[in-house]
C-alpha cells in the first residue's frame, strides 16, 4: 500500500512545477551516476583482468624459492617425486636465475637470465607469447636465448634475424669478487638468439630465458641445486591448499608462495584503486541525494492536507513515514534501474564494436576493455538503496510529524 501511495504521488501533477522538475533531476542524477558507476568499475575490471592475465603468463601458480639470504636451494629426486604426487600439481619446472650482462658489440644490457628445463613451457605462458622467432632454449653446449621485447630493443637486434651470437657475462657461483681481477670472477659465453616474447613492460624489460644446464655450467652449481621451482596447478583457486601440501614436503627451509603472494603489492594496489573509485562514485551519489531531499521536502509541503486526511482516517506516523520513504526509494529505484540497463547496453556495445579507443597504440589492445562482474551490481544497488533510504528519512520524518489540522 505504501508504494501505491508513492506511485500515485509520483505520477500526479503537482501544483508547483518545480517539484516535478526537482524529482526528475534527482532521478536523472542517480541514473547518470549509476551508469558511470557500473561503466567505470567494469573498465577497471577489464584492465585488472588484462593485467592479471599478463602476469599469469609469467608467474607460476605456486613458487618454491630459497629463504632471504640464500640464492639457491637443494632439491632431492625424492622431493621432486613427492611434488609430482601432490594433488592438483600438473607440471613443475626447475629454474636457475641470475643477474647477467648481455653484450652486443658495444651495447651492454643487464638482465635477469632464467635457465629453464623442458617443463617450463607447460608451467608458464612464455612460449605462447613469442612475437618473433620461436621458443627454444637449446642445450648446455649450444644454448639459445629468448629475449624479452624490451631487452631485445635495448640490444638493438632482431632475435630471429641476428646472424651473430651475443655474449653473456655472469659472476661465477660460490666465488668472491676479486676487484683486482674482475674477469677471473666472471664466466662468459656466446649465446645465439632464438626468439622474443612480449608480455608486459616490467617483465619484457628485464628478463630473458635460456637453457638450465648452460646456466648450471656458468654458475658452477651442483646437479640438485636450483634457484627456484615453478609449479602449475590444474585449478589456480586451489593454490592455498596445494601450497600447504608442498610446504609439508619441503619444510621450513624453503619459501612456498601462491601467485597472489608473489605479487601481493600489485594485487593490493589494484584492490585499493577499486575501493578509491567506489568511494569517489559514492560521494557523487551522496551529492545527488541532496537533490532528492529537496524534492521530497517540497512534496511533503505539497501534500500536507493529504497527510492530515490520512491521519484523520486512522493512519499513524509510521505509515505516513513509510509512504514518503517509499517515494524516495521509488525515485532512486527508477533512476538506478535505468542507469544499470543503459550501462549494460553500453558495455555490450563496447565489447562488440570497440566504441572508445585507447590513444597512443602502445598497449596490447587498442580499446578500453570492460568486464561486468555480478558482485559490482550487488554492491552498487546496495549503495544506492542505503543512500536513498537515508536521504528519504529526513523528509519522511517531517511528514510523519505533521499535526492534524483540517481547518485552514
Amino acid at each position: 500500500m505504501n508504494f501505491l501511495f508513492a506511485w500515485r504521488y509520483f505520477k500526479a501533477k503537482k501544483s508547483t512545477n518545480a517539484i516535478n522538475v526537482i524529482a526528475w533531476i534527482s532521478m536523472v542524477a542517480i541514473m547518470s551516476i549509476t551508469f558511470a558507476f557500473i561503466v567505470v568499475l567494469s573498465v577497471f575490471n577489464g584492465f585488472e583482468g588484462l593485467v592479471k592475465s599478463l602476469y599469469s603468463s609469467f608467474y607460476p601458480h605456486v613458487l618454491i624459492s630459497p629463504k632471504p639470504g640464500s640464492k639457491t636451494i637443494f632439491v632431492s629426486p625424492e622431493q621432486l617425486k613427492q611434488l609430482s604426487g601432490v594433488k592438483d600439481v600438473t607440471h613443475y619446472s626447475r629454474i636457475i636465475e641470475e643477474k647477467t650482462l648481455l653484450q652486443n658489440g658495444d651495447i651492454q644490457v643487464p638482465v635477469l637470465l632464467k635457465g629453464v628445463d623442458d617443463g617450463y613451457a607447460q608451467v608458464t605462458g612464455v612460449a605462447q607469447k613469442i612475437i618473433r622467432g620461436k621458443y627454444a632454449t637449446g642445450t648446455a653446449d649450444r644454448p639459445v636465448i629468448v629475449l624479452g621485447n624490451g631487452v631485445e630493443g635495448a640490444l638493438e637486434i632482431e632475435s630471429d634475424k641476428n646472424l651473430y651470437p651475443i655474449t653473456a657475462y655472469i659472476f661465477k657461483g660460490g666465488e668472491s669478487v676479486n676487484l683486482a681481477d674482475l674477469y677471473g670472477s666472471v664466466a662468459a659465453a656466446n649465446i645465439i638468439t632464438g626468439g622474443t616474447f612480449f608480455i608486459q613492460a616490467d617483465i619484457d624489460n628485464k628478463y630473458a630465458v635460456t637453457n638450465i644446464d648452460f646456466m648450471r655450467q656458468m654458475l658452477a652449481l651442483k646437479d640438485n641445486e636450483v634457484s627456484r621451482i615453478e609449479i602449475a596447478l590444474s585449478d589456480e583457486s586451489k593454490g592455498d591448499a596445494a601450497a600447504k601440501n608442498i610446504r609439508q614436503i619441503f619444510g621450513n627451509n624453503y619459501v612456498v608462495e601462491t601467485r597472489y603472494e608473489q605479487n601481493k603489492s600489485l594485487y593490493s594496489v589494484m584492490t585499493l584503486e577499486k575501493w578509491a573509485i567506489y568511494g569517489l562514485m559514492t560521494l557523487m551519489l551522496i551529492v545527488a541525494a541532496f537533490t532528492m531531499i529537496g524534492g521530497l521536502t517540497m512534496l511533503v509541503l505539497e501534500k500536507q492536507k493529504d497527510i492530515q486526511v490520512l491521519k484523520a482516517m486512522g493512519a499513524n506516523n509510521r505509515m505516513i513515514q513509510k509512504i514518503f520513504l517509499s517515494e524516495g526509494l521509488l525515485l532512486a529505484g527508477i533512476g538506478a534501474v535505468t542507469g544499470i540497463i543503459l550501462a549494460v547496453i553500453f558495455c555490450w556495445l563496447q565489447v562488440k564494436f570497440e566504441l572508445i579507443k585507447l590513444e597512443g597504440g602502445t598497449f596490447l589492445i587498442n580499446y578500453y576493455p570492460v568486464e561486468l562482474v555480478p558482485r559490482d551490481f550487488v554492491l552498487i544497488i546496495a549503495t544506492v538503496f542505503i543512500i536513498a533510504l537515508t536521504a528519504s528519512w529526513f523528509p519522511s520524518r517531517k511528514a510523519a510529524l505533521q499535526p492534524i489540522e483540517l481547518k485552514s
